[in-house]
């Protein structure tokens, strides 16, 4: 079952954490169980004592929904310790129509790439050089379907030599010589004398009997009984040695389950193997990935909760399959290539428009769910004070304080007091509630600090000035706009930086000062945006 993020947008607010937490919660509570919520962002102070209010986790991170390896169909063909024979990585091969498998260590990391060509190559020369080296002798018992027939005398676990089928006494010159040998033999008794005279490494007996006098005989050679015929036993032989011998194991190109794939395919564009293991976070092997995998991989399903703009979401979202965008704000610049559902509302929050949709399915969120909403709700329309708020927005609100059974304005008070705690760098504070426009060929950035107090962050006017210029600098924008809006003031502190004039011109200031008062200005949404995107047409 494929998960579904729900999501809000970058640098997220309450409103942006707690709808999708609670849309991932209706979803989830009407049987479809794959749908998680996520973030993009770090969760501000503001959001993290609402969470700890209510018992709550922040969601999970994510930061990119571009392709990656873990979404490819990848192969998962069988995986062979190192020590596996030959034989039986051919067979495996064989079984599940595959070219090549990965082999691994006894912890199931990577140890090489076996191939069919490895393996053809492999008994093309053994035709040449029938000369085996360290054979384990549990690999030739295995192969060969064969017993050990002097066990007593002498232990046994490797045997190396120049594989050789006896021939005929009279030839002579074709015969074995030297202890360097491992003959295959039939019921051949002057064969088999002279293989003990010799002492050769090992004997192997094709499909016949061995007298005990032979038995007696073999002091230093490992005599094996085999129910195989002599040109089978050969070819076993050689497919006896252990997987290790002939595998790949250098200048290997592997890849991660987290690895993106724009750069595996530009990976693969400069190599030219036929697949490519793929490892997990420990290392361990899962599957192989060839070039024809990643023609159709399956796309990250995203909903998108509180924004519809490609600049607020997450980074990679062309690559991922937009299933439904739930929103309060303008539309914007977000294409999809399917019809899709999407739910936008006039309305202060986007945790109304969810509350309103448990509503029409006839679920009650938990008391702790309903908390959270209650808080979101609050927190993105000021107290109610904003004018993005409407009366929906308080009729949800207060129901959902019902269930949970909390004030509002406790709640209220709590949630402005969280926001601007002088231990807090200007920087972080900047961040926590930061949005970026296009607007008529300007670019521009809103940050907003919603508090209770004003007065203490305007004492550090100077130092928000110094790191919004640092932010316009380097993020490349022509102005900078900070919003520090107060509950109790029912106004917003406009701070600016870059095309001062416009900012001017847009809100009547007069002073000379980058900074300025405007009463009853609460939201950047319908106050702020909407007075820019008039000036620059």
């Amino acid at each position: 079952m494929e998960t579904v993020y729900i999501t809000g947008h970058r640098n997220p607010d309450t409103d942006s954490i707690v709808s999708a937490m609670a849309y991932a919660a209706l979803k989830n509570a009407l049987g479809q169980r794959e749908y998680k919520a996520a973030r993009l962002g770090q969760v501000s102070d503001e959001t993290q004592s609402v969470l700890d209010r209510f018992g709550f986790q922040p969601p999970m991170l994510i930061t990119d929904v571009r392709n990656q390896v873990r979404d490819l169909d990848y192969d998962t063909p069988p995986t062979l310790d190192a020590s596996a024979t030959i034989s039986r990585a051919w067979q495996a091969m064989q079984k599940d129509r595959v070219s090549a498998m990965p082999v691994t260590n006894e912890d199931g990391t990577l140890y090489g790439m076996l191939s069919a060509g490895d393996v053809a190559n492999y008994d093309m020369t053994s035709v040449r050089d029938p000369q085996v080296r360290n054979v384990p002798v549990y690999n030739l018992l295995s192969v060969l379907e064969g017993q050990i027939l002097n066990e007593g005398t002498e232990l046994w676990e490797e045997v190396s030599g120049f594989v050789t089928i006896a021939l005929p006494a009279g030839r002579e010159n074709l015969m074995f010589s030297g202890q360097d040998v491992i003959l295959v033999c039939g019921d051949q008794p002057d064969m088999l004398r002279r293989a003990l005279e010799l002492e050769v490494n090992c004997v192997l007996v094709c499909q016949a009997e061995v007298s005990q006098e032979f038995i007696e005989m073999a002091k230093k050679t490992c005599i094996i009984s085999t129910p195989y015929d002599a040109y089978r036993a050969v070819r076993l032989i050689q497919h006896a040695m252990p997987i290790s011998s002939i595998c790949k194991t250098k200048d290997m190109v592997c890849f991660h389950l987290d690895d993106y794939i724009d750069d595996v395919q530009d990976t693969v564009l400069e190599s030219r193997f036929r697949s490519y293991p793929i490892l997990d976070e420990e290392e361990r092997v899962v599957g192989t990935l060839s070039r024809f995998h990643l023609l159709r991989p399956r796309r990250k399903r995203v909903i998108l909760m509180d924004h519809n703009e490609k600049a607020q979401s997450v980074p990679g979202l062309d690559q991922a399959r937009i299933m439904e965008i739930v929103d309060h704000h303008r539309l914007a610049d977000i294409e999809t290539k399917d019809p899709i559902y999407v739910r936008n509302e006039p309305v202060g929050s986007t945790t109304t428009i969810v509350a309103g949709m448990y509503q029409e399915k006839g679920l009650m969120p938990t008391a702790k769910m309903a908390g959270l909403m209650a808080a979101a709700i609050v927190s993105d329309t000021v107290m109610f004070k904003s004018p993005t708020c409407t009366q929906r927005d308080i009729d949800m609100a207060n129901r959902m304080a019902r269930i949970a059974n909390v004030s509002l304005e406790d709640l209220g008070k709590a949630i402005f007091s969280a926001t601007c705690g002088d231990e807090r760098t200007v920087d972080a504070m900047l961040k926590t509630d930061y949005k970026e426009f296009h607007i008529a060929g300007h670019d521009l950035a809103v940050s907003q600090i919603t508090c209770m107090d004003s007065d203490r962050l305007l004492a550090r006017k100077q130092d928000f000035l110094t790191a919004m210029g640092a932010i316009r600098k380097a993020r490349g924008l022509d102005t900078v706009v900070l919003m520090i809006t107060d509950v109790l003031l029912e106004g917003t502190q406009l701070l600016f930086t870059g095309d001062e004039d416009t900012i001017r011109q847009a809100f009547n200031i007069k002073s000379d000062d980058n900074c300025a008062f405007l009463p009853k200005i609460m939201s950047r949404k319908k106050q702020v945006i909407p007075t820019l995107s008039a000036l620059w047409g």
